[in-house]
């Protein structure tokens, strides 16, 4: 009895930290966009795993200006809030902590790219990528506690 004790006493901090670690390997959670110009930041978005294993993300706060519509978008997003509105859907995990597949909607021109995105520095960072073809534009999010 005293040996499971002691093994569960020192499997359950082992297992903790195999969780905490694995968290890291996934972009789900809290992410904080930039301004390409000014590195301002510009949005708090969130992370999710949507249908099919695929992920997308979906504007939580804008930090630039509250109440904020899309004036650029268009169709069903022309003249929405951006908060609540998703950026970016389908982007599929490639098993090494990148994602392809994808697709961003870049607000201020209200345009959709091909998209791909990548884990960086332990998952503390995400590049994400709108591609135009073979021309690809990088930006980097920072994970929010």
């Amino acid at each position: 009895m005293r040996i499971k004790a002691m093994f569960a006493m020192l499997a359950l901090p082992l297992l903790a930290l195999s969780f905490a670690a694995s968290a890291q390997n996934t972009p789900v959670g809290r992410w904080k966009t930039y301004d390409e110009e000014t590195q301002k930041p510009r949005l708090i978005v969130e992370v999710y795993e949507a249908k099919g294993g695929t992920y997308a993300a979906k504007v939580l706060e804008t930090l630039f200006k509250p109440d904020a519509i899309c004036t650029e978008c268009k169709g069903d997003k022309k003249g929405k809030p951006i908060e609540g509105m998703v950026i970016m859907w389908n982007q599929k995990p490639n098993g090494d902590g990148s994602f392809s597949g994808g697709t961003v909607l870049k607000l201020d021109k209200g345009k959709t790219y091909g998209s791909k995105a990548r884990l960086l520095d332990g998952g503390k960072k995400l590049e994400v990528s709108g591609c135009l073809g073979p021309i690809c534009k990088h930006q980097i999010w920072t994970r929010e506690p």
